[in-house]
């Protein structure tokens, strides 16, 4: 061989050896593979249930169809599994983890010991909208959200940090709203209690409370939904009005942002920061295609497990929102709403 055609040959050999791994297709990459899911919580709870019931059906809608499983790791209100992911997890796609939907604000604030930037995780997608509605009697003549700024409004507490407490007080300082919380309660069943009994007239939390135990009275008018508190339509019905709707300046808006996105994170799931696009892609359509398989849905009604499906660009644009607040109107909210408020 001519000693002139031996560089050509050698690049053409190299060139014939590196072209399978660059060009690896997402279905070739994840054939005979197994990815884990992360779950930043103990087993048992809804975070873990919803993850193993994506773990069950997403594995079909990855192209190569790799088996899922699920590895619980609790630890410092998700910050364990948060960390991980951000700093120790495999980077190739065969890894994904949820943590709680409080860990962006939470890291926007400097709180809880996380390491992570949010902003560089590969966001894969949400489970669940755990929405909060503040609820009337039908009883108390209320007829409108317009009327919390009209005349005082008794409502049930359950502590500063609790949601029962927080909603209110932020709306009443925020806003100028004119609820006047009783505080004493053990959680939301002894409030439900309470505005059954007539000691108070509403109540604001998570609207699966009332989703699960009282539908009927709020079918047969006993109880009324004033408003949600997120920015996001009512999944449910989408005439219950946002609380945004009532807000008169962009910094209120921003405030109440800041306050209550986390429930539009849902149950958040990503990949660790490095994760190659296009597995990150798949991972995102998959999640999709999971979210909105029959089987998936059917499994979810039988476990009583919100499983609505909230996209990647959602969650991106909310951590986006979070981090172009400024300090200064953060350090104000944590002046005026509740103890553990902003947690």
């Amino acid at each position: 061989m001519p000693k002139t055609l031996a560089p050509a040959l050698v690049a053409a050999v190299l060139a014939f050896q590196l072209t399978p791994a660059a060009a690896e297709t997402v279905a070739e990459f994840y054939k005979d593979k197994q990815i884990k899911i992360i779950i930043g919580n103990a087993a048992g709870g809804d975070y873990d249930i919803g993850g193993r019931i994506l773990a069950r059906h997403i594995g079909s809608h990855i192209p190569g169809n790799p088996t899922v499983i699920v590895q619980n790791m609790p630890g410092a209100s998700t910050v364990t599994a948060t960390n991980y992911l951000w700093a120790k997890a495999p980077r190739d796609g065969t890894v994904i983890g949820s943590f709680s939907r409080n860990i962006a604000s939470q890291a926007v604030i400097g709180k809880m010991n996380i390491e992570a930037d949010p902003r560089k995780f590969g966001w894969i997608g949400g489970s669940s909208l755990p929405g909060r509605v503040c609820m009337v009697s039908g009883k108390s003549g209320i007829k409108s959200p317009e009327d919390i700024f009209k005349r005082e409004v008794v409502v049930a507490g359950s502590g500063a940090g609790s949601s029962l407490s927080i909603v209110p007080t932020a709306l009443n300082n925020l806003l100028g709203a004119k609820f006047k919380l009783v505080e004493g309660y053990k959680g939301s069943n002894d409030a439900m209690l309470a505005l059954e009994r007539g000691e108070v007239e509403g109540i604001c939390h998570t609207h699966g409370v009332f989703q699960s135990h009282h539908a009927q009275m709020v079918k047969d008018g006993e109880l009324k939904i004033l408003f949600h508190v997120e920015d996001t339509d009512f999944p449910d019905d989408p005439s219950v009005p946002s609380i945004y709707k009532f807000a008169k300046t962009e910094k209120q808006k921003q405030m109440l942002r800041f306050l209550f996105s986390s429930t539009e994170f849902g149950r958040p799931y990503v990949a660790p920061p490095g994760t190659p696009p296009e597995r990150v892609a798949a991972l995102r359509k998959a999640f999709a295609d999971a979210l909105k398989d029959p089987a998936l849905i059917e499994e979810a009604k039988n476990s009583s497990v919100d499983m609505s499906y909230r996209p990647a660009e959602e969650l991106e644009k909310l951590v986006e929102a979070l981090y172009a607040t400024p300090k200064e109107t953060i350090e104000e909210l944590e002046k005026i709403v509740p103890a553990g408020g902003l947690q």
